[in-house]
């Protein structure tokens, strides 16, 4: 069993499928985790030790989440990502939304 077997990562992956089954997006590997791909761009993940969304989008709409509460500087091995935005709290809705801005921003 691996650390990733006991992510909670069950609501990203309920999320993301519309898309799979849409065929919009498919899964893929970044950074040794899986992913959501369009095309060669990378769209989103289950950040790998909490299960939250991680999400690539325009840096105006990270930095609004950022300040409005809603997410977190994606920042692995301490380097800020600037178009991507870790979002924590369980909201499907909120997920969704986002991995649609997401979609349109790197299809």
């Amino acid at each position: 069993m691996t650390a990733q077997d006991d992510v909670d990562d069950k609501l990203f992956w309920d999320v993301a499928q519309p898309l799979l089954a849409a065929g919009k997006a498919e899964e893929g590997e970044l950074m040794r985790s899986p992913c959501l791909r369009v095309g060669k761009e990378f769209l989103a993940m289950p950040e790998y030790r909490t299960g939250d969304l991680v999400v690539k989008l325009p840096k105006e709409r990270v930095a609004e989440l950022i300040s409005a509460g809603q997410g977190l500087p994606f920042a692995p091995a301490k380097k800020v990502f600037s178009e991507w935005v870790q979002v924590p709290a369980r909201d499907e809705a909120l997920w969704a939304q986002l991995l649609d801005e997401g979609y349109e921003f790197v299809s």
